[in-house]
């Protein structure tokens, strides 16, 4: 595959001064300029935010409303029903509003969908259910921003539902109370890429702020709702990385047993942003994947070191049936795709009965990574074909969809990720169609690009400066670790290391 290799556009003047202001070593302000961040007050914001860079949440859309309403439900001592996603993102999005809630004394229940049996978001029979078990207002977290349909259902027995949600809307927004989303059209919040735990993070901050609280009461929670924003992939910039920064140092201290206890098991000596990527993430993602949400619930909210030692076992277990299930659809997608030439499509699009709902995404992940192109595996069971997609940067998966959305009974997501179900005897009109769409879009002409933060010497390569690297930690989505180049270096050997997954370089100048 081809790539492209090209050093940042940077203003040197802008370098300079910034070297100078904040007394960093010019690397470090050529990177801070080559992510944009030129600003006085950006740049103290990103080196060392504090809680003061938190933005008022009531600038949210209909919080005031969803406040309000949440206010009433405490003096009136109704119960509330928390409705949310399996993943990461959702699952400490239930834990951090359920912990909280139930602190201020309130019948907090929540709900988890499953995922190989009711799938992605609100479905009828769930609504039903909730309304039978006496519940008359309902929160979504996480999910909810598509579920037009859903949430009439659920007005039309008598549940009031507060929508809290990250993912892109469309065109009509759910009738719900209130739709808290910066992704609408009349968002006026400053910063749109929180993740879904985030969102609910203004909620309770919201809460907090009306109620009279100590900070505390809402920050304490930070630490879960810096292992979901992390886990989510959202752009750790702007208020996720402040976020991410003050959330780590929670983690670190963590109080949760759940959240210590993966810490343990994950078995990294530095908790940073690949200890939650790499090692929390994919236990608790597991569950939700096999069919276990619950456990992965539990995990957070128990307050028992004999449970929290034994769901953590589970996970572990649920983790390695995965890698194992992962790797299988891998290797039968990659025999479809030679076969039938799939990769000189413009996107590839693969289908097969048995594939596990709950791994499809993963394995597309890596489709799209190994190939650069758009990918969509759907699982067909019973003439329904669901699925998940990843794309490239410079295409727009979501948008996509909308253009095929004839073929589709239901879709969601956003620019890089989306999850769809279809009727089996649509695919190939579907997959025709989408092809179709990255064909016009040109997505053959998108090279993955390689960016250089700056070309080092051996004068660089000083403990001063490996120190000031790491107050731009945490690395992640839109804020990745730094690439130098180093020239007039030969390489005399390469040795692989631990399973091939680290490798050993000897050079010489």
């Amino acid at each position: 595959m081809n790539k492209k290799w090209e050093y940042y556009n940077k203003d040197e003047k802008i370098v300079d001064e910034i070297q100078e202001k904040f007394k960093v070593s010019k690397l470090l302000a050529t990177i801070l300029v080559n992510r944009g961040i030129v600003e006085e007050d950006k740049i103290r914001k990103f080196l060392e935010p504090t809680r003061e860079d938190f933005y008022d949440p009531f600038l949210m859309p209909d919080m005031e409303i969803a406040v309000n309403r949440m206010i009433e439900a405490m003096e009136q001592h109704e119960k509330i029903m928390i409705y949310g996603d399996y993943d990461v993102d959702g699952i400490t999005s239930i834990s951090v509003l359920q912990k909280f809630l139930k602190e201020r004394g309130m019948e907090v229940e929540s709900h988890i969908p499953n995922r190989l049996e009711e799938g992605y978001g609100l479905n009828k029979e769930a609504i039903s259910d909730i309304y039978e078990k006496g519940y008359r207002l309902m929160i979504t977290v996480d999910c909810g921003i598509s579920a037009t349909e859903e949430i009439e259902f659920a007005n039309s027995l008598g549940i009031t539902t507060i929508v809290t949600d990250h993912h892109e809307p469309l065109e009509e927004l759910p009738k719900a109370l209130a739709v808290i989303d910066a992704k609408r059209k009349d968002n006026k919040y400053p910063f749109n890429q929180l993740a879904g735990v985030g969102v609910v993070f203004k909620l309770i901050q919201a809460l907090g702020i009306r109620l009279g609280l100590e900070e505390k009461e809402y920050l304490k929670y930070l630490d879960l709702v810096c292992v979901g924003t992390i886990s989510d992939i959202v752009p750790l910039v702007d208020e996720n990385r402040v976020i991410a920064k003050l959330g780590l140092k929670l983690v670190n201290v963590t109080q949760n047993l759940g959240l210590k206890c993966l810490l343990e098991s994950a078995g990294y000596k530095k908790i940073d942003s690949n200890t939650v990527s790499f090692g929390v993430a994919p236990r608790v993602n597991a569950c939700g994947r096999m069919g276990h949400e619950t456990e992965a619930l539990d995990i957070f909210l128990s307050n028992d070191i004999s449970e929290v030692r034994n769901l953590s076992d589970k996970l572990n277990e649920y983790n390695k049936i995965r890698q194992e299930t992962e790797k299988s659809i891998v290797e039968q997608a990659l025999a479809m795709i030679e076969e039938n030439k799939e990769n000189e499509k413009s996107a590839i699009v693969l289908g097969s009965k048995g594939w596990h709902h709950g791994v499809i995404g993963i394995v597309s992940s890596k489709i799209t990574e190994m190939y650069f192109k758009p990918s969509i595996l759907v699982s067909f069971e019973d003439g329904v074909a669901k699925g998940s997609g990843r794309s490239v940067p410079g295409f727009d998966l979501h948008e996509a969809l909308c253009k095929c959305s004839k073929h589709l009974e239901k879709y969601g997501g956003h620019a890089m990720a989306v999850g769809l179900t279809l009727k089996e005897e649509n695919f190939e009109a579907f997959k025709e169609a989408f092809d179709e769409v990255a064909k016009q879009e040109k997505v053959e002409e998108i090279l993955p690009v390689i960016y250089i933060d700056g070309m080092v010497t051996s004068e660089d390569m000083k403990p001063e400066f490996v120190k000031q690297l790491a107050n731009l930690e945490p690395f992640g989505e839109g804020n990745k670790v730094p690439l130098f180049a180093y020239k007039g270096l030969k390489i005399n050997s390469i040795r692989a290391l631990t399973e091939r997954k680290t490798f050993k370089v000897d050079t010489k100048r």
